[in-house]
C-alpha cells in the first residue's frame, strides 16, 4: 500500500511540474505551442517505451469503442489550460481548481460505481479543498 500511496503523490509531483515547466513555455510562444510539444515529445517517449516493453497495441484495440479514444483529446484540453491558466492565476489556484474538478467529478463517478464512496466524507474533502482556494485568495 504504501508503494501505490507514493506513487500518486510523485504522479501529483509530477503533474504539477510538468504544468509548471508547460506554463512558463508558454509565455514565450503559446499554451497551443506548449502543448503541441508536450505531446510530440510523450508520444516519442512513450512509442519507444511501448516499443522496448512491448504491447505497444493491444490485441482488440481496432475493435475498442470510439470512447475508448476520448482520453487523447481531453488530455490536450487539459495540457493547454493548464499552460494557459497557471501564467495568469498562478500554480497554486490552478492546482486547486483543478484538484477540486477531480474530486467533484470523482465523487460523482463513484456514486454510480460499485464502490459507492461515503458521501459525507466525499464532501467533506472537496470543501476542504475549495477552502483552500479561498485562503489563498485573500489578499494580506
Amino acid at each position: 500500500m504504501t508503494l501505490w500511496i507514493a506513487m500518486a503523490f510523485m504522479g501529483g509531483v509530477f503533474v504539477s511540474l510538468s504544468r509548471q515547466i508547460n506554463g512558463r513555455l508558454s509565455l514565450s510562444n503559446s499554451p497551443l505551442i506548449a502543448s503541441f510539444w508536450n505531446h510530440i515529445v510523450g508520444f516519442i517517449v512513450l512509442t519507444i517505451l511501448g516499443l522496448l516493453l512491448g504491447g505497444l497495441l493491444p490485441p482488440g484495440a481496432a475493435d475498442a469503442p470510439w470512447y475508448a479514444f476520448i482520453g487523447g483529446p481531453i488530455g490536450v484540453i487539459f495540457i493547454a489550460s493548464g499552460s494557459w491558466l497557471i501564467p495568469r492565476i498562478g500554480a497554486v489556484n490552478t492546482a486547486l481548481l483543478v484538484i477540486s474538478g477531480q474530486m467533484v467529478s470523482g465523487v460523482i463517478l463513484d456514486l454510480f460505481s460499485d464502490q459507492p464512496p461515503k458521501l459525507w466524507a466525499s464532501a467533506l474533502g472537496v470543501l476542504l479543498i475549495l477552502g483552500g482556494m479561498v485562503l489563498t485568495q485573500r489578499r494580506k
